[in-house]
């Protein structure tokens, strides 16, 4: 009776852990935007950031692109925790053929700007 109780605790956790939304957008992070065209000479380039999500138990295939959001979220505090607020030349290098049938963590890299407001 017991190792059915336990086994119940730990099927619940894992599907809570799955269903979990991942990388939060922190309250510093949504003052970074995501821009198309390479920031003006008045900004200042501070370097580049990477963003991860890891997918093993979430699955690469979440409602409404959650994996890659997650990545994008975790790029966008990266950003502002080097003191950023533009992130510029986004690549996604880890969305490939292997990424459609195994969910490996989504990545997102870019060139991080501060620039005026």
């Amino acid at each position: 009776m017991q190792v059915k109780y336990l086994a119940g605790i730990v099927g619940a956790a894992l599907l809570l852990a799955g269903c979990s939304s991942g990388n939060e957008l922190s309250s510093g992070g949504q003052n970074v935007r995501f821009v198309e065209d390479k920031p003006a000479a008045e900004c200042q380039y501070l370097g580049t950031a990477t963003g991860k999500q890891n997918n093993w138990l979430s699955g690469q295939h979440g409602e409404e692109g959650g994996s890659m959001r997650g990545a994008a979220n975790d790029l966008r505090n990266q950003a502002a925790q080097m003191g950023g607020n533009v992130i510029f030349s986004v690549t996604s290098p880890t969305q490939g053929f292997l990424s459609s049938f195994v969910p490996t963590a989504s990545e997102m890299n870019g060139q991080v700007y501060k620039c005026p407001n």
